[in-house]
């Protein structure tokens, strides 16, 4: 499975909405700066010192709040003094000096990007904005549904974020699978005992949340079948980086040797017990039966 694949067997994201996921710190949207490869984030730190411009998507007004920056340097020269130049000529400078951002916003928003004029100094309601950072332009942009929209795209997430890899889903170690028939198992009692011959031998599996397998050979999805499985007593988390690890680099899974275990059957518990050996078979001891 692909990362992004991984990601979306993740409950969370898998329902996100573009709010949700524009609002992650691990948001960072490729894009062209004009011949420069850049991301677009929205963690810039708000500046109370902006011109402030109106732009239109199309034929929708968007505020945009443009802070100082060296990438302008022909602005930056006047930038003290900029209520003193004439609306004409600061515009005309704009439009010349600052067409790599509006070009990158047009791509962004697949929308024809105008710009309008000067914002009111002192608008009676401001919208609500987002704050962005793209190389050493920060700005901040009207929150419209457009914007939301055209950016709340989960492959815009950056999955070697920490605040991604870190999060977890609940994981069964499974020791082995195997078919039994349903009249063995319905007279199953405790002291059974059941060889399980691949421990040992064959690399463990996690089992994660019903939805994925990761062992030695990557992820993939997980469906149940109807074997039976040896897990561990206890689930344990998996987290988003790991997956993608297991993922990307292929690897035997290490466990611990099992001690306390459970038997299951299409994601219920049928038995509890022990690891042990029968001559020189591993084997599941039947402790105790769940109702």
């Amino acid at each position: 499975m692909k990362p992004l694949e991984i990601l979306t067997a993740f409950p969370k994201w898998a329902k996100a909405t573009p709010d949700q996921i524009i609002d992650s710190p691990a948001f960072a949207m490729p894009c062209r700066l004009g011949e420069e490869t850049a991301f677009l984030r929205f963690d810039a730190i708000q500046s109370g010192d902006t011109l402030n411009l109106t732009i239109l998507f199309g034929d929708e007004p968007h505020l945009l709040k443009l802070a100082r920056s060296p990438r302008f340097p022909e602005l930056d020269k006047l930038w003290d003094s900029r209520a003193e130049v004439p609306e004409p000529i600061l515009l005309a400078l704009v439009e010349r000096e600052c067409g790599v951002l509006f070009q990158l916003l047009e791509n962004t928003v697949r929308r024809q990007v105008r710009l309008a004029g000067l914002a009111e100094t002192a608008p009676r309601s401001e919208p609500q904005t987002v704050f962005a950072q793209v190389a050493d332009i920060p700005f901040a942009l009207t929150r419209s549904t457009t914007v939301v929209n055209a950016l709340g795209v989960l492959r815009y997430l950056d999955l070697t974020h920490p605040s991604l890899r870190a999060e977890t889903l609940t994981s069964e170690t499974e020791y082995a699978a195997f078919a039994l028939q349903s009249a063995d198992l319905a007279t199953l009692s405790i002291g059974d005992v059941l060889l399980i011959p691949e421990v040992g031998t064959v690399s463990p599996r996690f089992l994660v949340d019903g939805r994925l397998v990761a062992d030695d050979t990557g992820v993939m999805p997980f469906a149940e079948d109807g074997r039976c499985r040896i897990v561990a007593a206890e689930p344990h988390p998996v987290t988003l980086g790991e997956l993608v690890d297991a993922a990307e680099n292929p690897h035997r899974i290490e466990v611990p040797s099992p001690s306390q275990l459970r038997l299951m059957q299409n994601g219920k518990t049928i038995a509890y017990g022990r690891f042990d050996r029968l001559g020189e078979q591993p084997a599941f001891v039947v402790e105790s039966l769940n109702p």
